[in-house]
């Protein structure tokens, strides 16, 4: 299965509702153009760094946890307190192969009990879970969640917070080209988990299955989610953008308020942007974003009618969604094909207001971080603008050995500093064991004070 691996990993995009700023799905998130100094720099552990696999940072009242493989790529759980102080590390037990499709999950609940998912492709539920202290030695594996013979196949282990602050967690039940998306909520005063709704969101029917990108809670509350539909592994297959709106993660509707029945399949989903297979459009690179207005976005690639790949930005106001392209490149075609992971040439973020009527792109292609300025009233193109990306700053101060790119995950802090992660790892094999195995690197916490623009 297809699940391409973005070197650049911020969070800013989906942190208004994943579950202490963990992210949804390997993204470049709202910003890859952020610009910030580095206030301070430690060591955690030397690393994994045979191919990239998400690692985990999330902060709580008073903690940083992070998640991570270790040199010998076992799952690894280390936790201190904001106010300093040393590591307290926890070696779990399991651990990952070649797959970059296993990253790590990690969150907090009411209760104060730390729940930890990882190492899940197509597997059984692998998830430890801690005593209400949070203290990560207490980290024990679960057996089940709901039921034990419904959560044999699971992927993508996201973490989120409804708006009564509950803990849910969701994930794809089943394989690429044939898989449903499943949402269970923890009542944290008993510590049981229970189905959110009784239907899946989505149902593939046996014959494909969707890749989503959110919820994304918006400027007016409601959880936003863009997804593409997937008809067999390879990653050509993707076709049909597609998006609905809930108020609750029960309760779903199209754009225009047209109530939704649960599961939703092909026949029945809004579809924004009817992209054929080998259209040039790729799970994962479709990012919601907003107007001014809190009108939804999404930004996306597909193939324009010469053949080229172009970025394309959707918006529903009033009673449509209007297309527009926003790049204009030249003789520039990313022909992506195939199974396994793989490592992606384009990552978009979702669409930002920045006044005057303005509204900012950002994409990152072929490793340059671009800022494409378009109008809110027309979606026309204004500028596109070479930026630096976060890891383009980083790069000055953390040398990645030759073949290795540099890894990042950030998480808000405090007092307006930014948390990341970074380490340096080859890029995706496919999901193919290398011939060699190279040294571990450094993962290191980072403490980031944002520049003003």
């Amino acid at each position: 299965m297809n699940r391409f691996f973005l070197c650049l990993l911020l969070a800013s995009t989906l942190s208004l509702n994943v579950a202490r700023a963990q992210t949804l799905t390997p993204s470049p998130g709202a910003s890859p153009s952020l610009s910030a100094e580095v206030v301070a720099s430690e060591a955690v552990d030397r690393v994994w760094s045979g191919h990239s696999v998400r690692f985990a940072l999330v902060t709580t009242k008073a903690d940083i946890v992070v998640g991570y493989y270790d040199a010998n790529r076992q799952l690894t759980v280390a936790r201190r307190r904001k106010a300093g102080g040393g590591w307290t590390y926890q070696k779990l037990d399991t651990w990952n192969d070649w797959d970059s499709h296993n990253y790590i999950a990690i969150a907090e609940d009411a209760a104060g009990r730390l729940h930890v998912a990882a190492n899940m492709h197509s597997s059984p539920l692998t998830m430890f879970v801690s005593d209400p202290s949070g203290d990560v030695r207490t980290l024990k594996r679960a057996t089940k969640l709901v039921d034990v013979g419904l959560e044999r196949s699971m992927t993508y282990p996201i973490f989120l917070r409804d708006r009564a602050e509950r803990l849910i967690f969701k994930y794809r039940d089943g394989s690429s080209g044939n898989g449903n998306e499943i949402y269970d909520v923890l009542n944290a005063k008993e510590g049981r988990w229970s189905r959110l709704t009784s239907a899946p969101l989505v149902d593939g029917e046996g014959q494909r299955n969707a890749y989503f990108m959110g919820p994304v809670i918006g400027p007016d509350s409601w959880f936003h989610i863009a997804w593409v539909w997937r008809e067999t592994p390879m990653a050509e297959t993707n076709h049909d953008l597609s998006y609905a709106k809930s108020p609750d993660l029960v309760h779903w509707f199209k754009a225009d308020g047209t109530p939704l029945t649960l599961p939703i399949k092909l026949k029945d989903a809004e579809i924004v942007d009817p992209v054929p297979e080998k259209g040039g459009m790729i799970n994962n690179n479709t990012l919601i974003g907003f107007d001014e207005q809190a009108n939804p976005t999404i930004t996306y690639h597909k193939f324009d009618k010469a053949g080229d790949t172009q970025i394309f930005l959707a918006r529903h106001r009033g009673k449509q969604w209007d297309i527009a392209q926003v790049s204009d490149w030249k003789n520039y075609r990313w022909d992506f094909s195939g199974g396994g992971s793989l490592n992606a040439e384009i990552f978009v973020g979702g669409a930002q207001p920045i006044g005057e009527g303005l509204l900012k792109v950002p994409v990152i292609r072929l490793g340059q971080s671009i800022d494409f300025v378009v109008r809110s009233n027309d979606l026309s193109l204004v500028e596109a603008k070479p930026v630096q990306s976060l890891a383009d700053q980083l790069k000055r101060t953390i040398k990645s050995p030759e073949g290795m790119q540099l890894n990042i995950v950030n998480a808000a802090g405090d007092h307006g500093e930014i948390y990341a992660l970074a380490w340096s790892a080859r890029p995706p094999h496919r999901d193919m064991a290398a011939p060699d195995i190279p040294d571990p690197t450094t993962l290191f916490f980072l403490t980031l004070r944002p520049k003003a623009r």
